[in-house]
């Protein structure tokens, strides 16, 4: 960040709060589902989830890996943290002024400890592909191709992130084959809209440049 202009500076500041309060989003409003095709049901977290993934290919492409890294790394504590202080809110005891909230407050934040490392371990292994998938398939197009690349980082990263949450959170619950028709189209419900989000990916990465259509990557 140091290196940076105090101009881009700015930008990617506005850029890590867009990131963090998307995965924050996930974990608490995701916890509503409507209903979708074919009698399934889908988390609203779709909606903003693809922000995650989508503002570190932007970040990465325009500033380089080791800013990626660095928005993961910012990820990884603020997941960890707001887990921590999830437990500790719904643990401390209820005064009787507030009794009118207990049932509802703890049906929504009352996460099993399970549930939370399965959040952890997607999120950091997940995100940690998605930066390494995407500059793959940087240096294999060359640096062309941004929406290919993200996409298809996309694509293994969020396989890796449903699969490792589903897996580590109900193996056990539930069995293989209903674990197996959950991830399938969760996994596709995401994608898709990844793959809606990419004008939004080259809005963001015009953004960032603004007037320097040649800014250097640093690849540290």
């Amino acid at each position: 960040m140091d290196e940076l202009k105090p101009k881009d500076q700015k930008k990617v500041f506005i850029c890590l709060v867009i990131y963090i309060t998307a995965l924050i989003a996930s974990n608490t409003l995701g916890i509503k589902v409507m209903p979708f095709f074919f009698g399934t049901h889908l988390s609203v977290s779709v909606f903003y989830f693809p922000f995650v993934f989508i503002m570190t290919d932007v970040i990465g492409e325009v500033y380089g890996r080791a800013l990626a890294k660095k928005f993961v790394m910012a990820g990884c504590i603020a997941v960890i943290a707001f887990m921590i202080f999830n437990i500790i809110s719904v643990l401390m005891p209820w005064s009787g002024a507030g009794m009118w909230a207990h049932d509802s407050y703890n049906t929504l934040y009352s996460v099993s400890i399970r549930v939370s490392i399965a959040s952890v371990l997607a999120f950091i292994i997940g995100e940690y592909q998605d930066v390494l998938a995407f500059f793959f398939f940087k240096a294999k197009t060359g640096g062309k191709h941004f929406w290919l690349r993200s996409n298809l980082s996309n694509v293994w990263s969020q396989f890796l992130d449903t699969v490792i949450f589903m897996v580590v959170a109900f193996a056990g619950i539930y069995p293989t084959h209903t674990l197996i028709l959950i991830i399938i189209p969760w996994w596709i419900y995401k994608i898709l809209m990844g793959i809606a989000y990419t004008p939004l990916s080259y809005l963001g990465i015009r953004m960032l440049r603004g007037k320097n259509e040649n800014l250097e990557n640093k690849q540290a």
